[in-house]
């Protein structure tokens, strides 16, 4: 395995590539801090020679564990999960492109623990109260928005350049922060701690909403 080498800006360069060409320059701060954090902490993992591979692993174990954590540690312990798994997440692609491991096949596992936590993480909302019907909801919402992208890059039609408010980032803030939320409300009342992770559910399903169609219309400007 190859020491890293690449420069933050050659290595933003290198992330942009694998996708679909955004670039991080025009993210936000909070998107540009995340993603340097976790080239920091790739840094160090290439250069004691963990694989991406396993760092994939261990974020999924993570994440299955974020609904186990809710039920018999609280919100604020599945919160804090959901963060450092999301933080993994995202680790994992920095190694991979470190140590010039980034794969096609790389990415279809990637979409496939994103996918499995997504679920784990409604799961944990689930233990709180909010309604079995409206995560299945949640879930879908997640599952067309990243269907309809994946199939336009499928097709070569570039549609990532434009980030919506639908995407993964977001549902990891409202995540976090519904399960935060959660805990102060049940210091109050468990029925207090259900409405606040309904209220997130909701709050996910409408950024989907409008994510799919900003997506859409994204889209629908390619010539």
């Amino acid at each position: 395995m190859a020491a890293p080498r690449l420069t933050w800006d050659a290595y933003t360069v290198a992330w942009g590539r694998l996708h679909d060409g955004y670039d991080v320059r025009h993210a936000s701060p909070l998107i540009r801090g995340w993603l340097r954090v976790a080239y920091g902490i790739g840094r160090v993992l290439a250069r004691i020679r963990v694989s991406a591979r396993a760092v994939t692993g261990f974020g999924l174990l993570l994440n299955l564990g974020v609904p186990v954590v809710a039920a018999f540690r609280g919100p604020w312990a599945a919160a804090a999960l959901v963060f450092a798994a999301a933080m993994v997440d995202t680790v994992d692609g920095a190694v991979a492109l470190l140590t010039a491991r980034a794969t096609r096949l790389g990415t279809v596992y990637d979409a496939l623990v994103h996918r499995l936590a997504e679920a784990s993480w409604l799961g944990a909302f689930w233990v709180f109260g909010a309604p079995g019907w409206l995560l299945v909801i949640c879930g879908a919402v997640a599952w067309l928005h990243e269907y309809m992208r994946a199939r336009a890059a499928a097709v070569g039609l570039p549609v990532i350049g434009a980030m919506t408010v639908g995407e993964r980032s977001m549902r990891v803030s409202t995540t976090i922060a519904g399960l935060a939320v959660a805990g102060l409300a049940g210091q109050l009342s468990t029925n207090l701690q259900a409405g606040t992770v309904t209220i997130a559910a909701v709050v996910w399903i409408f950024l989907g909403v409008f994510g799919f169609v900003e997506l859409l219309s994204s889209i629908g400007r390619v010539r």
